[in-house]
């Protein structure tokens, strides 16, 4: 049994505050019925429900697309350092939220929070080369050597990356967009650093084909639409 008003908020990926509106406004439908009490208890995988006369479905999981700040950790908890899970406005937190893959605690951008496990696997496999797309700022210039070997794949002592894309931003040879398939620990800034370049910001700003929502201002959160979650798995 849940609360009507964080049914509600989940099926139609809404805040809290707006379903609760809703709510009050007898403009929700629950098994046929009219309710104006947001704490009212249902079963949300039970229940039939409307919103002004046009049925609704309750999601099972959640997807969150968060435009990550600096200075916070890519977890669901931690004793010691905030994480994204603790920066998430209260009214879209929910059990078992974690962040798929992580961002640097000074990496800013795109960051999927969601409950689907087996999205975030199949987003996240290796296997599965989907392209996440990442703007860098430099201490120096990289150059047409310095493409083709992202373009063969760079090796590491112990393992080699994927082939991977590199370009300038607007002309720029100190603005790099990198789009990469894998997921090594702090992939892209050991690429550079492999050619004596150090990665000075760092930033994600696309998952599959979905791109970070430019009027996102860091730090803040939307819900992603079912369209959104079918660009996310894309490999292109």
């Amino acid at each position: 049994m849940e609360r009507l008003d964080k049914i509600i908020a989940t099926a139609l990926q809404i805040s809290r505050k707006d379903a609760i509106a809703l709510i009050k406004r007898g403009r929700i439908e629950v098994n046929k019925e009219t309710i104006k009490d947001p704490k009212a208890k249902f079963n949300e995988n039970g229940a039939v429900l409307f919103c002004d006369n046009e049925q609704i479905y309750y999601n099972k999981y959640v997807y969150i697309m968060m435009n990550k700040p600096k200075g916070v950790i890519s977890a669901s908890n931690s004793k010691d350092e905030k994480t994204v899970i603790d920066i998430l406005p209260d009214d879209m937190k929910r059990k078992n939220l974690f962040p798929a893959g992580r961002l640097d605690k000074d990496t800013t951008g795109f960051l999927l929070i969601t409950d689907d496990g087996e999205l975030a696997h199949s987003i996240l496999s290796p296997k599965n080369h989907i392209p996440k797309t990442y703007i860098a700022k430099l201490d120096k210039p990289f150059d047409e050597n310095i493409i083709k070997e992202f373009e063969k794949g760079i090796e590491f002592k112990d393992e080699k990356c994927l082939p991977a894309k590199l370009e300038t931003v607007d002309g720029d040879f100190k603005i790099a967009k990198v789009v990469i398939k894998q997921g090594m620990y702090h992939q892209v800034k050991r690429m550079f650093s492999h050619f004596k370049i150090t990665v000075l910001e760092l930033k994600r700003i696309k998952m599959g084909a979905l791109c970070l929502d430019e009027n996102l201002k860091e730090g803040e959160c939307k819900y992603l639409a079912k369209e959104d979650i079918s660009l996310l798995s894309q490999n292109q």
